[in-house]
């Protein structure tokens, strides 16, 4: 299961990263919001373990550590304010431009 869970987030955080460098603003957005839930779901996996030890700590514990999950849901505040603020900008860019391609953006070059 370990396995699978690292293979996920890995292959999330690719997808993100191979979205982020597209010239096309609405895939770059879109590649933010996946490599975010990539780090949200790598924070999960830290703090959910099996067996009486967690690998980051030296005391016993029998249930989860609540300290990743209060980070996932700071993250998720943080991301989703981040995703606003892009999603107002090409919000202006669409209406200045009346594109979502960066290679169409001129305006910046002067």
């Amino acid at each position: 299961m370990t396995l699978l869970v690292a293979l996920t987030v890995g292959l999330l955080f690719a997808i993100g990263i191979f979205q982020m460098l597209r010239r096309n603003v609405i895939r770059s957005i879109i590649g933010l919001m996946i490599m975010a839930n990539a780090v949200n779901l790598f924070l999960l996996s830290t703090g959910a373990y099996e067996g009486i030890k967690a690998a980051y700590t030296t005391a016993d514990q029998t249930r989860s550590d609540p300290l990743p999950q209060a980070l996932i849901l700071t993250a998720i505040v943080i991301s989703m304010g981040g995703t606003a603020l892009l999603l107002a900008m090409l919000y202006i860019i669409a209406a200045r431009y009346k594109t979502g391609s960066m290679d169409e953006v001129d305006g910046l070059k002067k």
